[in-house]
């Protein structure tokens, strides 16, 4: 069984002849465990394709399945506590708390989460330690970053979501951000799904998704490449 099933989903906005189809008959499958990059343009479907997939949004048709579980089922409970327990989702934005340092930021997820990771553990990871005690003004790009991956993933998530999450940064910090995920991958063996515009960033995948127009035009499983060989 793979780990998310996406089966024949549509997404339309609008009706009559301002009608727009962000998703049309979108079927996909991702292993438990798999590196899965989105690549599109503005406007693709892939931003759509991710917030279906976090419960963020609701399809129009078709069926998503995760873990076994069709979540487009699912009621306003059932896909809080899907949210809540299995996904972590990491966004352009950072979205710290000024008032909090990191190991702070951190715990506000810690202390909600059923079965949460060490928080010393993946502060080590990620490179935190020495910014633990550290607030979001006092922390570079890259830092923060790190920081919102961290609060993501601390309540050990199945699945990570990551939109755009090196937009914002430098070409150093973009490296040192995806070389962290794939350490998170391999420790953990936690799915991620990041959707980007960087074709740098299509290597690291084992799974290349391309999207245009609402519809999959490309989907190909393939060898990583390493983060340091990327050409960021």
């Amino acid at each position: 069984m793979s780990h998310i099933s996406i089966k024949n989903i549509s997404k339309i906005y609008g009706s009559g002849s301002s009608e727009l189809k962000a998703l049309d008959d979108v079927s996909l499958d991702i292993e438990k465990g798999e590196i899965c990059v989105i690549l599109g343009p503005s406007g693709s479907g892939k931003s759509t394709l991710l917030n279906m997939i976090g419960g963020l949004d609701r399809v129009d048709k078709g069926t998503i399945t995760v873990e076994g579980e069709d979540i487009t089922s699912y009621n306003k409970k059932k896909m809080t506590e899907y949210r809540r327990d299995k996904l972590g989702m990491v966004f352009q934005a950072y979205n710290l708390i000024p008032e909090l340092n990191v190991v702070e930021n951190v715990r506000v997820v810690k202390d909600i989460a059923e079965d949460p990771l060490d928080e010393h553990e993946l502060l080590h990871l990620l490179g935190l330690d020495e910014h633990k005690n550290h607030f979001p003004s006092e922390l570079s790009g890259g830092q923060q970053q790190r920081c919102s991956i961290a609060r993501a993933l601390i309540k050990n998530p199945a699945l990570l979501l990551c939109d755009e999450l090196t937009g914002a940064l430098d070409s150093s910090s973009a490296k040192e951000v995806l070389k962290m995920l794939d350490e998170v991958n391999g420790q953990y063996g936690t799915t991620i799904i990041m959707i980007t515009h960087d074709e740098r960033i299509a290597g690291m995948a084992d799974r290349l998704i391309r999207i245009k127009n609402g519809k999959i035009t490309e989907n190909t499983v393939k060898a990583r490449t390493k983060v340091g060989d990327l050409g960021l």
